[in-house]
This record gives C-alpha cells, sequence and structure tokens, in this order.
C-alpha cells in the first residue's frame, strides 16, 4: 500500500456541513480556512499561508473559531503539503493542541471533539497501527462524545468508519461497524466521495467485490462532490487506483 493511501485510508473527505456561518464571522482566517478546504486543489500552496497566519493568531487571544480552524488546516497541510513523516506528525500534533484547547474553550462544542480526534487518529496512523492503539479509547470517546452532541455533523462517520475499518478486529476493529458508519454518513450525504470511498474499502474487506466496484464508479462518476477538493486529489485516484487492483486480482 503506498504511503498517499496510508495517510489517505482513515480520513477522507472530512466536510464540516454543522458550522454555523455566524461562528465563523470574527476570524477572517477562520472564514478563509472554511472556503480553501472545498478548494485547496485550486492552489494547495494557500494552505501553507493560513496555516501560518492562524498559527500566528493562536499565539495571542483566539477565538475559538480561529482554533478550530487551525486543527483543522493542521490535518489538511499534513496530509496535502508535508513531504516527511517528522512534518506530517508535527502537523498534526499542533492540530490535536489546538483543537484541545478549543475543548477548553467550550467543552460542548462538536467541531473541536471532532478535530481533535481526527488529528488525534492520523497522528496514531502516522505513527503506525500498534502505536495508534495507545490512543485509540480516547478517539473512540471523542467519536461519541461527538454524535451525542451532533448526530448530523456528517465527517464523524467517516471518521468513525476508517477507525473500525482500519484497526484489527482483535485490537478493536470491526468490519460490521465500519459499514455501519459509513452508511450513516452516505445517508446524510449521498455526495461525501470519501465517505463511499470508506464503504468501498470496507466490502473489499468483506469479500463483497461486485458491491464494492459499485461504490467505486460511483466515486469516479460523481459530477457534484460535497467537497470539490478532496475527490481532485484524494479520492477519485484512490478510487481508480482500487479499482485497477481490483480487476487485476479478478483477471477481468
Amino acid at each position: 500500500m503506498t504511503a498517499a493511501r496510508l495517510r489517505g485510508g482513515l480520513l477522507v473527505t472530512l466536510l464540516i456541513a454543522a458550522a454555523p456561518a455566524a461562528a465563523w464571522a470574527q476570524s477572517p482566517w477562520a472564514v478563509e480556512m472554511r472556503t480553501l478546504h472545498r478548494r485547496y486543489h485550486e492552489n494547495p500552496a494557500r494552505l501553507d499561508v493560513v496555516r501560518e497566519r492562524l498559527e500566528a493568531v493562536a499565539k495571542g487571544t483566539p477565538h475559538i473559531e480561529d482554533l478550530i480552524a487551525l486543527a483543522q488546516v493542521s490535518w489538511t497541510w499534513g496530509d496535502i503539503r508535508a513531504t516527511t513523516e517528522d512534518q506530517r506528525l508535527e502537523a498534526y500534533a499542533r492540530g490535536r493542541v489546538a483543537a484541545q484547547r478549543a475543548i477548553d474553550m467550550d467543552p460542548k462544542n462538536a467541531l473541536a471533539h471532532f478535530w481533535h480526534a481526527t488529528n488525534t487518529a492520523r497522528w496514531g496512523q502516522t505513527k503506525g497501527v500498534l502505536r495508534s492503539l495507545f490512543g485509540l479509547p480516547a478517539v473512540k470517546d471523542q467519536l461519541q462524545t461527538v454524535i451525542d452532541l451532533n448526530p448530523n455533523l456528517t465527517a464523524v462517520y467517516a471518521l468513525g468508519g476508517y477507525v473500525y475499518l482500519e484497526v484489527p478486529a482483535l485490537l478493536g476493529g470491526d468490519l460490521d461497524t465500519a459499514e455501519e458508519m459509513f452508511r450513516k454518513g452516505l445517508a446524510q450525504d449521498s455526495r461525501f466521495t470519501g465517505m463511499r470511498l470508506g464503504l468501498a474499502k470496507t466490502l473489499v474487506r468483506k469479500g463483497r467485490i461486485n458491491e464494492a466496484r459499485q461504490e467505486l464508479r460511483a466515486v469516479l462518476d460523481e459530477k457534484a462532490p460535497s467537497n470539490p477538493a478532496d475527490w481532485t486529489m484524494k479520492d477519485s485516484k484512490e478510487a481508480r487506483e482500487l479499482l485497477d487492483i481490483l480487476k487485476t486480482k479478478s483477471g477481468s
């Protein structure tokens, strides 16, 4: 499995559909990140600028939306712009710290808990599955917290699905739970291509290859993805690669 697929395996396409616009009004960099997360494919280097500015804001007296945006851009930057493992780990660690500061400001903020879990999970995945298990209970707790606070935050089902898909069964993974998570997310947003990609991977692992192919083709055929940036730079590429692998294995 390629490094790109590992980075994309746990957490592809995280659409933030639940954040009210008013909550971002006081922070221009948070406002830009809200737009950039769907358009970073047009100018990936802009992530460098937004990340740098939000880091500067966080050193002062940031609003909670600045910290949430910093946690989000840290994760995105780690996936898209980092070129070494150390850079990725540092980015995810900074994102986790920013999210924790947001949680301290508002313990009932679903997005703060979501980005804490997201960065924690990615940090653990980058370190390796066995090391990530040390943080697995905390990630699962955060997942449930997010669902309890805002069950309509669609991205949490992508995160949960990939967590249960990636972790070995003996250590807490569960393909049935992964499938359930992905299907719940797709019921809320059928154009969430990262969610559909996760469902396809789960179906492959469960031996339901024909169903997996249908989901992968649906990813490639999607004309209006919820997140065009993730579809362009991650989801469509990975779906095509996985379809090619399945074709090679089946010989058809």
